[in-house]
């Protein structure tokens, strides 16, 4: 992965795609073996088949969709501290350097990641929200945090994949939008403000799309005819630190690293915590 990682980094013109619109989607970067042994390690979380588990897993706190739930959009967070398989994906060097490329960044530190998988035929139940990350982020001091989402296989317009509002990381608060709220049309109201205009990251397999973390994105239902499989590595540049902060309703902000990281000398949540939020990528390594 070594040369790769040189390679495909994103261009001067990627770069500056990626700051005009929010969102960038690669070349292939990942070849099949990796995300051959990714989709192992899929099976292996979903069948309980893991090498660790994450403080809380015990009572539920961090362990989503569990087999009782049945045949629906999946949602399983920090798989890759569980799972080595999926932890040998996360942790591709060329993701995060072009995640540094994109963000600006001299280093990039793993946030969290989420394990996806969108059955077939689920219709609106399979709908993820239109939101942006920075919603569920306001105890991050960084404004540049980025995902990259990687689908383990094709991705066609008929598996119901990420679409992005390009430009809408540059809009105002979006606070009315929810990943949970299913219905699609909520975006036609900030219409009359901005000019709406989607883009679907369908992909080959071995392309990862990347976002900003205010970019405003959600998903449609699979048609495909197979489950639609996939993982979204959330990413923070390396100087990102814990701030208090509150949301519209005036509540403080939290993340659920704030429990899982260690604490720093002053009680905050010290996201730099290698175990948590190991570093992925530096320009000095």
């Amino acid at each position: 992965m070594a040369n790769n990682t040189f390679t495909f980094l994103p261009t001067d013109d990627d770069v500056a795609f990626y700051q005009q619109n929010g969102c960038w989607i690669s070349p292939p970067i990942l070849p099949d073996d990796v995300l051959d042994t990714a989709e192992r390690g899929m099976r292996r979380h979903y069948a309980g088949d893991v090498d660790r588990r994450v403080d809380g897993d015990e009572n539920g706190e961090n362990s989503g969709w569990r087999p009782e739930d049945g045949d629906v959009l999946r949602k399983n967070d920090y798989a890759s501290l569980r799972v080595s398989e999926l932890a040998h994906l996360v942790r591709q060097s060329v993701i995060a350097a072009c995640a540094a490329r994109l963000a600006g960044a001299p280093e990039i530190r793993l946030w969290h990641d989420q394990l996806l998988y969108k059955p077939s035929g689920s219709d609106r139940l399979g709908n993820v929200g239109w939101h942006t990350d920075r919603r569920y982020w306001r105890c991050c001091s960084s404004q540049d945090m980025l995902t990259a989402w990687v689908p383990f296989h094709d991705v066609t317009e008929a598996h119901g994949p990420v679409m992005f509002a390009a430009g809408s990381h540059r809009w105002n608060e979006t606070a009315d939008l929810n990943f949970f709220d299913q219905d699609l049309t909520t975006l036609e109201r900030h219409a009359a403000e901005h000019d709406l205009r989607i883009v679907s990251a369908t992909l080959a397999r071995g392309q990862v799309s990347f976002h900003h973390c205010k970019t405003v994105h959600g998903s449609g239902p699979n048609h495909s005819g197979e489950p639609r499989r996939s993982i979204a590595i959330h990413l923070q540049p390396g100087d990102n630190h814990h701030v208090t902060a509150h949301n519209p309703d005036g509540t403080v902000a939290t993340h659920r690293n704030d429990n899982l990281t260690a604490a720093q000398g002053n009680g905050t949540p010290d996201y730099a915590d290698p175990v948590v939020c190991p570093r992925l990528w530096s320009a000095t390594s």
